[in-house]
């Protein structure tokens, strides 16, 4: 294969940072919203599961028909990105209510689906080889794309509108990028029709269940905490009384799991994807386990808890996503990523939804304990890949 350029992987990075920023656009929305109409801490579950519902629908139609193996990448990440930097303009400029933003976060979730797999996809026809590394990169920049809004909402000069507004031009540009600089590469399988019972037969790849089985593990953790993080973060601190920019935190929790995709990715080169996608899954879940007894801590000692479960809790993302790159059929990969993504956000509504409906029940630091069986079972599921390296 003919050398690679190396403005490549830097681009495709960006516009998977640039991309995926719509993703909790909503959430660091949420404060601002609240100013302006009264809703309920259920209102959390409904932003953030509209968002995931529309993730999963539009996974499944692109596994379903096949799109990001039958047509260029690049022009759906194109078409996807232009079409949610109109959706987070629309939020910004016409929602008049809740409701009316949901209905447009379940848009965005649809779009989603054609920029964070078909990323991903982008970047197995560029990197086939070294796949773990790359992808750690590139789930890094997700990761970062995701806790951005964040950070936006913490300056108190943007408003809700603001932090929207910004998002919708990050999108703008992630579309542009891909398709003026990055194209599809030239490892990109040669597309061909995937049927039903081709879908089936995916569960047949041994390999392939064990690295989806643990992925779903960490699906289980992982979006609850990022939705239940700043309400835990804000309990604390007034539990404590430590006054701390909660938006800010958020921003820092989430995107430090950047450093733990990408230095991830790194380690993967050398240890194997599959003992690094089942260390860290052991010690976000170790987090889960100890949530209750950190809340009793103060500053320094959250600091240094909530950066490790930040860390922890995204730096096996990427590797899940190798270690299927790697087992799924050639010719289905984008099949297989886009299906298993659309299962394993499946679960993550349900843990959201679990997890806001027993914030009215139960103290927030006892809701980690709910979401700890996924890393349990996601680490039990990758026993056979560990063998294998």
């Amino acid at each position: 294969m003919a050398e690679r350029p190396r403005h490549i992987l830097p681009l495709i990075i960006l516009s998977q940072f640039l991309g995926t920023a719509s993703w909790f656009a909503g959430n660091a929305a949420l404060p601002g919203l609240a100013q302006i109409w009264q809703f309920e801490t259920g209102s959390l579950a409904l932003v953030t599961n509209a968002v995931q519902s529309g993730f999963i629908l539009g996974a499944l139609s692109f596994a379903l028909l096949s799109l990001s193996d039958r047509f260029s990448p690049s022009k759906i990440f194109l078409v996807c990105a232009l079409s949610s930097a109109a959706i987070n303009l629309a939020t910004a400029l016409w929602a008049d209510s809740i409701t009316d933003v949901a209905i447009l976060r379940f848009t965005a979730g649809l779009l989603l689906a054609g920029i964070y797999p078909v990323g991903m996809k982008l970047a197995a026809s560029w990197f086939p080889e070294g796949l773990g590394r790359a992808l750690g990169y590139l789930i890094g920049s997700l990761v970062l794309g995701t806790a951005i809004p964040h950070l936006f909402a913490s300056f108190s000069a943007v408003s809700w509108q603001g932090v929207m507004i910004w998002v919708a031009i990050m999108n703008l540009a992630a579309g542009l990028i891909i398709t003026l600089a990055v194209g599809d590469g030239p490892a990109l399988a040669a597309p061909a029709p995937v049927r039903l019972r081709d879908i089936r037969a995916l569960i047949s790849y041994p390999k392939l269940r064990a690295s989806a089985l643990g992925y779903f593990g960490h699906m289980w953790e992982l979006y609850a905490i990022w939705a239940i993080a700043p309400v835990w973060l804000a309990n604390w601190a007034k539990y404590q009384q430590v006054d701390i920019n909660v938006s800010l935190m958020t921003f820092c929790v989430i995107g430090i799991g950047a450093l733990g995709s990408s230095l991830g990715g790194l380690w993967s080169s050398r240890f194997g994807s599959a003992r690094i996608a089942t260390g860290m899954l052991t010690i976000s879940g170790a987090c889960c386990l100890l949530s209750p007894i950190a809340f009793e801590y103060g500053i320094f000692a959250n600091l240094i808890f909530w950066f490790i479960w930040g860390f922890s809790i995204s730096a096996d993302s990427a590797q899940f996503s190798a270690l299927s790159a790697k087992n799924a059929p050639s010719k289905a990969v984008g099949t297989a990523l886009t299906l298993i993504n659309a299962i394993g956000f499946f679960l993550t509504l349900l843990a959201i939804q679990l997890s806001v409906l027993l914030l009215e029940h139960i103290p927030v630091a006892w809701i980690p304990l709910i979401l700890l069986p996924g890393p349990i079972l996601g680490v039990l599921a990758m026993r056979r890949l560990i063998k294998d390296q």
